[in-house]
């Protein structure tokens, strides 16, 4: 189980890359987003507001970043098996989620509109944070264990 977990974070990571880039690529050249899925067809508004970029740099490149060394952390899981590097990638997948939250919550709260890559984003960031879950579960505690009481031998009684 623990090698199918880290090949679908493989993919999954692949995925965000892409997704990723496409939004990235549109950012660079100024070119609308195409984005009419049913009802979700905010993308543009989304990536033109003001939280479309931190310190100057569109969050779409973040992106990219990240889900490129998920996807570096995950290769180097499947051929070392590290504990710290597996919790390392379970901390990163921790962290994309609470940032998909928050910038899910801006998109609902703040800006009134939903991009459809933001919200696949979002599930990749959730699907790789379940997988994740499953490389190794998190620890449980196990109750300590008590040993029995030793019983001295019986006294032996001489030959006579």
């Amino acid at each position: 189980m623990k090698r199918w977990g880290v090949i679908f974070i493989l993919i999954l990571a692949f995925c965000g890359i892409a997704d990723s880039a496409y939004v990235a690529q549109h950012e660079a050249t100024h070119t609308p987003l195409i984005c009419n899925i049913g009802s979700l067809s905010g993308c543009n508004v989304v990536a033109q507001s003001p939280y479309s970029k931190f310190l100057g740099i569109p969050l779409a490149e973040y992106g990219i970043l990240f889900y490129a060394m998920l996807f570096v952390l995950a290769a180097l899981e499947l051929v070392i098996y590290d504990t710290l590097l597996r919790r390392v990638l379970q901390t990163f997948a921790v962290f994309g989620i609470v940032a998909s939250l928050y910038f899910v919550g801006l998109q609902i709260f703040v800006i009134g509109a939903l991009c459809v890559y933001c919200l696949g984003s979002a599930v990749i960031t959730l699907l790789i944070l379940v997988s994740a879950g499953f490389i190794e579960p998190f620890p449980r505690k196990e109750p300590p264990q008590v040993e029995p009481p030793q019983v001295p031998p019986p006294f032996a009684m001489p030959p006579a």
